[in-house]
């Protein structure tokens, strides 16, 4: 693995981690009636702590997307995933939580399934899929998944909403990845030309747009370890499904690879859902009182 991308992948996680916590503080100050409206980014956009999260997930973003120019969008995803890490040390600033039992066992199995899932699987770059076909299918189902997520979430928006949101968003952020990475492919290729007469830096943008206002809104309207881990956990599935499936990356697949691949995928969701019920992230407005906000 190179230490570029690592420090690239580790440093985007950092600046995401730290960005998300500041959105959240801002954004469940909003309006319950900007809820998935573009009306939501324009109150936020007035809010100097939701400005200075934002140019850190952008930062993030920036630094990511070095990442998946120089390495495997497999082996980038898990190390994006370990951004729980950076919200829940800020989130503990405010709050003076300890980690406890509860967070190291979470830390442990994050950690412990990041290295799992890279070690067992080896991801290596290999030659991407020319049939469209495969992109649009893969594409199109996680796409098609968001949306549907999206729709459930709109009639339970203060119960289960914000996780169907964060989920919908982490999905799109994976795809988002995956075309990142395309996209730099057809610069390196051809300069400026050949990026822009392509479709995907342009569905790159639609992604990100759509998946910050889902995110925020998310955040909006429950604490963020309701949303963050679904988020976090939903991104590098996506990510590593679009990688494998049409961007060439290559995993090794007999049976003891598997088998770990397998469990440190699920070491990496079960520490990402231990640290987001952490009593350090922080707990926001309680739904009840923002309901009686909005009314």
């Amino acid at each position: 693995m190179s230490v570029l991308v690592l420090t690239l992948a580790v440093s985007a996680a950092c600046c995401l981690g730290f960005g998300f916590v500041l959105q959240q503080q801002a954004a469940q100050k909003a309006p319950l009636g900007d809820f998935l409206s573009p009306r939501l980014l324009l109150d936020l956009v007035r809010v100097p702590r939701w400005l200075g999260g934002l140019a850190l997930m952008v930062a993030g973003m920036v630094l990511g997307a070095v990442a998946l120019g120089q390495g495997e969008v497999s082996l980038v995803e898990p190390l994006l995933a370990t951004n729980l890490l950076f919200a829940l040390a800020l989130s503990r600033r405010y709050t003076r939580q300890s980690l406890g039992r509860q967070g190291w066992a979470g830390l442990g199995l994050l950690a412990g399934g990041v290295t799992a899932f890279i070690v067992a699987g080896e991801p290596r770059g290999g030659h991407a899929v020319a049939d469209p076909f495969r992109h649009w299918l893969i594409i199109g189902a996680m796409v098609g998944l968001a949306l549907l997520l999206t729709t459930y979430a709109k009639r339970s928006r203060l119960s289960s909403g914000p996780v169907l949101l964060a989920l919908a968003a982490g999905l799109l952020y994976g795809v988002q990845d995956a075309l990142t990475r395309v996209s730099g492919e057809r610069f390196s290729a051809g300069g400026i030309v050949e990026l822009l007469t392509g479709w995907q830096p342009y569905a790159v943008l639609a992604l990100g747009v759509t998946g910050l206002v889902l995110v925020q809104s998310a955040f909006e309207t429950a604490p963020l370890r309701m949303s963050l881990p679904a988020l976090t956990a939903a991104q590098p599935i996506a990510g590593i499904i679009c990688g494998v499936g049409f961007l060439g990356d290559r995993l090794r697949t007999d049976t003891g690879a598997l088998a770990w691949e397998a469990a440190g995928v699920a070491g990496i969701v079960a520490g990402i859902v231990l640290l987001g019920m952490h009593p350090a992230m922080p707990q926001g407005v309680a739904v009840r009182e923002r309901v009686l906000q909005a009314r």
